[in-house]
Formats: structure tokens, C-alpha cells, sequence
């Protein structure tokens, strides 16, 4: 990285990028779940990249910026105390960005979680522009707590004649966000589509004298062609020619990669604070202003995992938490300790999630029992209240992109209240809706396109589709069927139907009789699903049912402490299983904690084959 030079034509000087997404208030590196030290995630540690990234800049006469791309501010316990506004101590959030000196931070999806009210408290001690440039409010008159755009002006050291550079930076987000957080946004704000949003403020920005525009883009990868409110946006973001660095994000990758089809300097740093994302610009002073002459791209890890043996590996810090953020942020880590210890109840057996996607997932049973105890009062004396009760949940933790340590894991014995975070994550409502049988298999349909098709009689093929989100395989308990991943998948993962004449379910049934396509269910399940999360149409269409508001947390806890009674659910046989295919065998990958319950899988079908390099058990699987 050099600095800046001037000769009679030219000045020539550096701007550093700095970007962090996704930290889902990981501020330290603790692990809340499970209460232990965790040297793989943390704010704490990616300060310290941050204090030595700016050294480099600074020695080299360098301007840096640091920039955060959203999901950042709920997300782990520490982040979730409801704030008031007669609070003396500010978000902890907002005091470690306040330590680090962010210049602007971004908004993801995630950070509408609990409403704009709790957004706006986290953000008032945020000490710099808080954007979101394709969200505003249905009522013209209304504001929101944060601003489309903002400009930043940084003079470079060693060119004292030149004038500043005047960077703009915009920030856009799916507009799912709207259906995912729907019972808190819908009616107060519009979401527009990123990639035209993105175009008409890069221009906006272009009119006010920007010689750069950064782009803290809250999306993934996608398709090179844009479409109308597409989910993953990168690459047509990447091929508009009219931005000089993108920040990606929610998709929890880390970029850049060498596979990647992005051609401009882009960053996604991973997720939880797992990595600092690091954009050089080399740029040159004409008579035009400021332009980008190359770019550099890089990812600094916190932590390298190294395979000792059978097991998932030791993480060797490659960066110290840095002290001044520990020491800000020790009052609020006691607390969250104390409040995630208390006890709630005890379970007789380990709640894991370890083989949730082999049908074995005790964690994902008690979330579903919990939600149809908690519905069946409300039903009570209602039309509804004569249909048969099911209950659908989907894993939170399933490792994937968030890697091998994010699994719910909860012992028997004593459950605490982080156990119930551990295996609720997300902080969704109940909700409770009535659809037929017909609808009900297309919701089964549109879960199993999780799995890859597989060809009978071959070895080897990875059963789990990559591209699909683990938290989108919705389990619904009180049936029982098969899945037959020899066939396509009926639905694509936007909710299109692909594959009109296959079907995955096979054998449907409801105590032991076949489903009919007129009969009908009511059906517990959360507001993400509802929402439109995971586009599960059927879900989304299907007759809601007015039921009091609660959260699917506090009712796993009220089922575990004994305050709602056992449900009837607790005595269906377990849903679901894959068809069976003679000489077939498949892999999948899960979290090295699994080999502490390998005795919960089948021996004669299951096989256990070693670690990754990045640390995840792989397991062989007959089919």
C-alpha cells in the first residue's frame, strides 16, 4: 500500500476501506449459549485488525475508513436487554462502534428484529451516519431513525494542495425485510428495489460532488441479471459501472474468493465477526476530481482452525481482544451471564441439532410441542378448535456458513435460559393459521428442496443443496411422511413451482390415514414463516387464525417450566424420514459436537468419516 505523490500532472494518493457485516452483536468473543470463551467470533478481536489496518494507512499517508454492512445490532444476548429511553448507559452496541469510530454503519434485515421503537434507542448513542437508503416511511411526514446517504470529506496527508475527497456511501436491504418483519413494519415503511435504489443514489451522490461511491450492500451473491426485488443483488450491483466498492453481506460468505464472479473490488467479511474486510482504492487528482486508478481486496481472519486428529480442531486466535472494549463492555457481560443462568426447568435427554437434517432433532420436537401447547387455550371453543392441531419448526442453528460450532447443543439436566436461546435464536412470534391438505403437502414440497436430488445406486453425492438456507427446512410435526430426494425439487427456492409432476412426500399421513387433499389442519408456526421468510407461499396464504401475541421463546420456556401442560404432540411418532434407495449412499457435513451422540444415530446406516479442513464432521449416509 503507498501513500500519496505529487508531480506536475499528477496527484496520486490511497483510500482503505475497512468493513465489517453481520456481527449479530457479537461484541466479544463468548460464546452465550454454551457460557464459554469462543476465539472465533467478537468485535473485541476485529479491533484490533482495525488498530493495525489504520497504522498501515497512517504510515503510508493512506485515508482510512471503516464502515460496518448491518445485522449488527441483535443477534446475541448481550444486545437483547429492551432499552428505555431513560437509560443511563447507551446500547452496548452502540458504545463499542462509538470505541472503534465507525464513519458509517449500514441496516440489515435483522436489525428491524424488535421494531423501529428499540431500533431507534440502539441508535441514538451511535456516534456516526446510520444508513438505509431504499427503506422510508409510508407517511411522507413520518422520519425514520437513520438517513438515506451520507457524504464523508478526507483530506489525504501528503497532498495538501489537492481537495478532499468527498466520498459518498449509500446503504440498501432486501426488500423481504418487510415480509419478515411484517407484524413490526408493515404500514409504517416501503422498501424499494436495491439495485435501482442503488443506481438513482449513486447518481444523487455523483450531483453532489462525490469522486467515490461505496455501496454497504446487505445482500448476497444472486443472478447477473437484476430482477425486480431480488434477494441477492451482488452481481448486478457489481455490473452497473457506476460504483467503486461494494460491502456485501447476509449471506454470511466471505469474499473475495477466487471462484466469485464479482469483478470489482468487493468484500463480505464473513459473519459474527469472523473477519475484517479490507478494500485498497489507489486513486489519482485530475482536472475531473478524484478517480480510481486499481483496487486491492482482502480478508483478515481472527482466528485460524487447525485439525488435530479426530477431533473439530483448536482455533488459535491470530488477533488479542483488544482491552478498551472489554473493559467498556464488562458491566453488560456479568449481566448477560447472570440473565442467560437463570434456571427455566430440565430435560431428560440432550436437545441438539447436530442430525436435524437426518429426521433426529429433539430441540426442533420441543419448539414444535411448545408452540401447539401454547395455541390449543386460544383455540379452544372455536371453529378451529375442532381441526387437527399441527405444529412446524425449523432449526436455528445448522452450522453451514456460520460454521462448525453453530449447532444447539443442550445437555440433559438443568436447562438455563441461554439453552433456550440456543435453541431459539430468533426472536419471532406465534402464529397460528388453518390450510388444507393440499397446501399443506405443497409446505412439506417446498421444505424438502433443501436436499439435492440424488441418483439411486451412487455413492458420494452431497445430500444438502448449499444454496438453500438451513433455517428454511420447516419440520411439522403430528404427520408423518417420507422424502424421496431421487426426484427434482417441486419448488425452487424463490417459491416458483419448477417441477410441476414430481413430488418429494410420499406417504402423508395424520395418525396412520392418508391426508386428503380437502382436509383440513390448523397449524402453529412462526411470524418469519407467515412473514413470507423462505417464500413459503402456501404458508403466506393460508387463513390466519387471531390468536393473543407471544413469543415463541417464552412459550418453549413456559412448556419446559411446566406453566402450559404436555402436549398431545409429544406422542406422535417422529415425522419424518428419507425414502430408502438400494446401493445409495450420500454426505453430509455436521458440527464436531456430534461425536458426543453418535450413539443416537443407526450404526448399520451412518459413518462417521473424519474432518474438513475448515472443521466439520462429514458422515456417510444409506440411504
Amino acid at each position: 500500500m503507498t501513500g500519496s505523490d505529487q508531480t506536475e500532472d499528477r496527484i496520486v494518493g490511497s483510500l482503505r476501506i475497512l468493513a465489517t457485516t453481520d456481527l449479530h452483536a457479537n461484541l466479544l468473543g463468548h460464546d452465550y449459549y454454551s457460557d464459554q470463551p469462543d476465539a472465533g467470533v467478537g468485535l473485541s478481536r476485529i479491533a484490533t485488525l482495525v488498530a493495525k489496518a489504520r497504522e498501515e494507512a497512517a504510515s503510508a499517508g493512506a485515508v482510512a475508513l471503516l464502515l460496518d454492512n448491518g445485522d449488527s445490532l441483535f443477534g446475541t444476548p448481550i444486545a437483547e436487554r429492551p432499552l428505555q429511553l431513560c437509560d443511563a448507559r447507551p446500547a452496548p452496541v452502540a458504545r463499542a462502534f462509538d470505541l472503534l469510530r465507525y464513519d458509517a454503519i449500514g441496516l440489515g434485515n435483522h436489525d428491524f428484529d424488535f421494531g423501529l421503537e428499540q431500533l431507534q434507542l440502539a441508535l441514538m448513542q451511535v456516534p456516526c451516519p446510520v444508513l438505509c437508503s431504499n427503506m422510508r416511511p409510508v407517511d411522507p411526514q413520518a422520519s425514520l431513525p437513520f438517513c438515506a446517504t451520507t457524504v464523508l470529506e478526507r483530506s489525504l496527508p501528503n497532498a495538501p494542495t489537492a481537495p478532499p475527497l468527498r466520498i459518498g456511501v449509500l446503504s440498501v436491504l432486501p426488500m423481504q425485510t418487510l415480509k419478515w418483519a411484517a407484524h413490526l413494519l408493515q404500514g409504517k415503511v416501503v422498501i424499494d428495489d436495491m439495485v435501482q435504489t442503488a443506481k438513482q443514489q449513486t447518481l444523487a451522490l455523483r450531483s453532489r460532488g462525490c469522486d467515490i461511491v461505496i455501496a454497504l450492500a446487505h445482500t448476497g451473491i444472486g443472478d447477473k441479471n437484476a430482477s425486480n426485488g431480488m434477494e441477492n443483488a451482488l452481481r448486478p450491483l457489481s455490473e452497473s459501472g457506476i460504483l467503486d466498492a461494494l460491502i456485501g453481506g447476509h449471506t454470511h460468505l466471505t469474499l473475495p474468493d477466487p471462484r466469485s464472479p464479482l469483478s470489482m473490488p468487493v468484500v463480505m467479511p464473513g459473519a459474527h465477526g469472523s473477519h475484517l474486510g479490507v478494500i485498497d482504492l489507489r486513486v489519482m487528482h485530475t482536472d475531473d476530481g478524484w478517480n480510481v486508478t486499481n483496487s486491492e481486496c482482502s480478508l483478515r481472519p481472527i482466528a485460524r482452525r487447525q485439525i488435530i486428529g479426530g477431533s473439530g480442531g483448536v482455533l488459535t486466535p491470530l488477533a488479542h481482544e483488544q482491552p478498551e472494549i472489554l473493559e467498556a463492555l464488562a458491566e453488560d457481560h456479568t449481566e448477560t451471564r447472570i440473565r442467560m443462568a437463570q434456571p427455566v426447568g430440565s430435560t431428560s435427554e440432550a436437545l441438539h441439532s447436530y442430525f436435524t437434517f437426518l429426521g433426529r432433532d429433539q430441540a426442533l420436537a420441543l419448539v414444535a410441542w411448545s408452540q401447539a401447547a401454547a395455541i390449543r387455550p386460544a383455540l379452544k371453543d372455536t371453529v378451529a378448535g375442532n381441526l387437527p392441531l399441527l405444529s412446524a419448526s425449523a432449526p436455528g442453528k445448522f452450522g453451514a456458513r456460520s460454521g462448525p460450532s453453530n449447532y444447539t447443543d443442550v445437555p440433559a439436566g438443568q436447562m438455563h435460559m441461554r439453552h433456550i436461546v440456543d435453541i431459539q435464536p430468533f426472536p419471532n412470534e406465534l402464529r397460528s393459521v388453518v390450510l388444507n391438505g393440499a397446501q399443506l403437502r405443497d409446505w412439506l414440497e417446498m421444505s424438502a428442496g433443501l436436499f439435492n436430488q440424488i441418483t439411486p445406486g451412487t455413492t458420494g453425492q452431497r445430500l444438502l443443496d448449499e444454496e438453500r438456507a438451513g433455517h428454511n427446512f420447516d419440520v411439522i410435526f403430528g404427520l408423518q411422511y417420507e422424502i424421496d430426494v431421487s426426484v427434482p425439487a417441486r419448488f425452487s427456492s424463490d417459491g416458483t413451482l419448477a417441477n410441476p409432476e414430481t413430488h418429494r412426500i410420499r406417504n402423508l399421513r395424520w395418525k396412520g390415514t392418508p391426508v386428503r387433499d380437502t382436509q383440513h389442519f390448523a397449524v402453529a408456526v412462526n411470524s418469519y414463516r407467515i412473514g413470507g421468510g423462505g417464500n413459503f407461499a402456501m404458508a403466506q396464504t393460508a387463513t390466519r387464525l387471531p390468536i393473543p401475541p407471544m413469543r415463541v421463546r417464552d412459550v418453549i420456556c413456559d412448556y419446559v417450566a411446566g406453566r402450559l401442560p404436555r402436549d398431545p404432540l409429544e406422542q406422535a411418532s417422529p415425522p419424518w424420514h428419507l425414502t430408502g434407495h438400494a446401493s445409495t449412499e450420500v454426505e453430509i457435513f455436521t458440527g464436531p459436537g456430534a461425536l458426543t451422540y453418535m450413539l443416537d444415530l443407526d450404526p448399520t446406516r451412518h459413518n462417521f468419516h473424519g474432518m474438513t479442513a475448515n472443521g466439520f464432521l462429514r458422515i456417510s449416509v444409506k440411504l
